[in-house]
């Protein structure tokens, strides 16, 4: 392989080397493509006799774009994976690259920034802090990440206007309904523009009209590019998704996808488009 890229260098043509360059590139915009990988995962409690498992020889690959849900009864492993997915937990054993960096054994600091700048979790209980504000609560992604408290704020508001609850900025999460607090932990998880969300059971503590809207704000996240993993009881969301993963006892027992990888968004670039310059003949 060396030989063959030396004998190109030297100015000839060399299709070999060529077709080895090309195969070797779509291999590297193939695994560009693949946001996480897990391998061999195991998650254990205990040792000897009292040892048991919440995840066992685990494998993923989830590529960007894709809005997996998983599913499985309680106990399978499902908030496990995700929070070790989310850098809130780490796995006894086996390797997990996220973006093609090996984060298995990262320190502390290192998954700290990580969780930061790519990951935002939506929860169950919404996890918002009583004693702050609406816009404070949706602002604190950003504080981890050192950005200007006028910066922070600013970018909060615009979340908050996104999900029609400008009127609330100063509100506490006390005087807020159910589905208000959710939408406000959505702010919360989109406003540092992650590369990942994580939702566990976010319709949980809904009713139906409210986990709806819920849904549909989290599907119009997920047309704009976002990657969206979520943990549900519901089968009833499952057509949210474009793939869904049945766990059972700390393994995937069915992997299904709903649309094909071709068919998964592709992050929005918008281009800012340069005025065109007037004529003479028309500034007259």
């Amino acid at each position: 392989m060396e030989s063959v890229c030396r004998g190109n260098s030297t100015g000839g043509s060399n299709p070999l080397a060529s077709a080895t360059l090309n195969q070797h590139q779509d291999k590297i915009i193939m695994d560009n493509n693949i946001v996480i990988k897990m391998s061999g995962l195991t998650k254990r409690y205990g040792y000897g006799d009292t040892a048991s498992f919440a995840l066992q020889d685990f494998d993923l690959e989830i590529r960007r774009g894709e809005f997996v849900m998983i599913m499985g009864p309680s106990g399978c492993g499902k908030t496990t994976l995700l929070n070790i997915i989310g850098l809130l937990d780490r796995a006894t054993d086996g390797e997990y690259y996220l973006n093609g960096e090996d984060v298995s054994d990262i320190s502390s600091a290192r998954q700290a920034r990580l969780r930061a700048k790519k990951i935002g979790f939506i929860f169950q209980d919404f996890n918002l802090i009583q004693n702050l504000t609406v816009i404070e609560n949706v602002a604190l992604p950003l504080v981890y990440v050192n950005r200007p408290r006028t910066v922070r704020l600013k970018a909060a508001s615009n979340a908050l206007k996104r999900f029609h609850l400008s009127e609330r900025e100063y509100y506490h999460p006390s005087q807020l309904s159910g589905g208000q607090k959710q939408r406000v932990a959505i702010a919360r998880a989109i406003v540092s523009d992650p590369e990942i969300i994580l939702a566990d059971e976010p319709t949980g503590n809904l009713d139906s009209r409210s986990s709806s809207i819920v849904m549909d704000e989290l599907k119009a996240i997920h047309e704009e590019g976002n990657t969206i993993i979520m943990v549900t009881h519901n089968p009833a969301l499952t057509v949210y998704a474009t793939r869904v993963i049945n766990m059972l006892d700390g393994q995937i027992a069915t992997d299904v996808k709903t649309v094909s990888d071709y068919n998964l968004p592709q992050p929005i670039s918008v281009k800012s488009k340069k005025r065109r310059r007037k004529s003479r003949k028309e500034e007259k």
